[in-house]
């Protein structure tokens, strides 16, 4: 009997051990621990988060670009629950290509957000062939680049409109940062739609060379206003413009933004961006292994490129003809750069009838008649 009783308890003994071995062993070894501390499978990146990085000329802070930029990254933070890397006050030039360069180490995509990157992330993407790189407002692509961009065109336009409307003596003032098709065809855009609706507008252009320093566009709104106009908008990225503009009761346009909040006594409008439903479905993209590179310019159609709502000055009557003009522009019924339209000198650039491509729109380096400034070689 003793020896059946400890030939049982050896037995027990046995079963037991196994069991504990069997409980405390790993569910599931294929796991492992993925950079951002979630446990994934190796073979199923489906199932890891995706690594997003975006790199800033300025910083959220300033109240336009960056913010809007900003907004479309929380965005895409909240739709995948993840922490995207941050680099704010990124020059352009050497450093963006030492920025880019860093964060491609440890990113599944990287959205530079200004167009002096352009050839810093042709040069990082060639060299990191699985990573995906999107650049804003450029013009180079390549297998893992893609560019994006909006109709900041069609806003231009009818914020020129509000500022045709709201003008008395005629002389609008703009204060732009760099001589490039993307803010030169946003200037004719706007003049051609002030025009629209006051023929006799004309616009003054200054460049600041900068996107984003308050000081020097805060000097430039200044020198305009010296001059004489009534109504000053700006292509920069702080508000500086038009709180100058406000100090002397002038009606200012602000971009990028709504920047209502800066000179609420005397603020018009300005065109502002959507990048979430971009940067949303890009990082899907990512996760869903289906991203390819493409061209995006997204619009008034689509909700990438809108106009912030009108400040108190404006009067409904003007805000009843914008609004019907964005309703065609939107449904495609009418197109912006629709000749017969003529530049500085009186020459016919665009046809009666006809319409600029995309290609020329994107390349455009002319001002359009009624527009008073040069154009910096």
């Amino acid at each position: 009997m003793k020896k059946w009783t400890l030939l049982l308890a050896l037995a027990l003994l046995v079963i037991t051990a196994a069991c504990s071995k069997e409980a405390s062993a790993p569910k599931d070894e294929g796991y492992q621990k993925a950079g951002d501390e979630q446990a994934v499978k190796p073979d199923d990146k489906a199932s890891a988060k995706p690594r997003v990085a975006f790199v800033y000329i300025g910083v959220p802070g300033d109240g336009g670009w960056t913010y809007q930029h900003d907004l479309g990254r929380k965005a895409v933070d909240e739709k995948f629950g993840i922490t995207s890397t941050i680099v704010e006050n990124v020059p352009e030039g050497p450093d963006a290509e030492r920025v880019f360069e860093e964060l491609a180490q440890k990113n599944d995509i990287i959205f530079g957000t200004s167009f002096g990157y352009m050839d810093a992330m042709v040069n990082v993407a060639k060299k990191h062939p699985d990573v995906k790189f999107a650049h804003a407002t450029g013009y180079k692509t390549a297998e893992n680049l893609s560019t994006y961009a909006g109709r900041g065109y069609q806003t231009g336009y009818l914020s020129g409109m509000a500022a045709g409307l709201m003008t008395k003596n005629n002389k609008i003032g703009y204060a732009a940062a760099f001589p490039i098709p993307e803010v030169i065809y946003t200037i004719n855009a706007f003049a051609l739609g002030a025009q629209s609706v006051n023929p006799a507008a004309t616009v003054q252009v200054v460049w600041t060379n900068t996107w984003f320093d308050p000081a020097v566009e805060r000097q430039a709104a200044v020198s305009l206003l010296d001059q004489g106009v009534d109504v000053l908008a700006n292509y920069q990225d702080s508000p500086a413009g038009i709180q100058a503009a406000a100090e002397r009761s002038v009606y200012g346009l602000g971009n990028d933004s709504d920047m209502n909040k800066y000179a609420p006594d005397f603020y018009l409008t300005n065109p502002v961006w959507n990048w979430a439903p971009y940067y949303v479905d890009q990082v899907q993209q990512i996760v869903d292994g289906t991203w390819k590179s493409s061209d995006y310019w997204g619009s008034v159609a689509d909700g990438t490129a809108d106009i912030a709502p009108f400040g108190k000055s404006v009067p409904q009557s003007a805000r009843d003809t914008i609004e019907t003009k964005k309703q065609a522009i939107k449904d495609d019924s009418y197109h912006v750069f629709t000749g017969p339209v003529y530049d500085q000198s009186g020459a016919e650039k665009v046809a009666e009838g006809k319409t600029l491509s995309d290609a020329d729109i994107h390349s455009m380096m002319w001002f359009v008649k009624g527009v008073s400034g040069t154009i910096p070689k």
